[in-house]
């Protein structure tokens, strides 16, 4: 059973990420995983402000696999997405990084 402190450690680790695109290993995008007890979510989350200036979307998990994104921009923007307030309400609806 994970500790206190792992657990602690590894929500610091994931709000680092959430919050740091310049750590993304797949910049522009950071996959993301939610677990539920019917199986496994993916996201990703997409650094519009690094890559253009657009703001709105740092803390949008849309749902999309990194390896079968859409061809445009255009058409990852219309994908199902949440949209979080902060990289903590990102974490606390059950997003980590994958």
């Amino acid at each position: 059973m994970p500790t206190i402190a792992a657990d602690e450690a590894l929500r610091e680790r994931n709000l680092l990420f959430l919050a740091t695109p310049r750590l993304w290993p797949d910049w522009p995008f950071l996959p993301l995983i939610r677990r539920t007890p019917q199986g496994e979510v993916l996201g990703l989350l997409y650094d519009c402000l690094g890559l253009d200036g657009r703001a709105g979307f740092s803390t949008t998990v849309f749902a999309c696999n990194l390896f079968l994104l859409p061809p445009t921009e255009a058409e990852f923007l219309s994908l199902p997405k949440e949209v979080f307030d902060t990289a903590e309400a990102v974490y606390s609806a059950g997003w980590r990084i994958d």
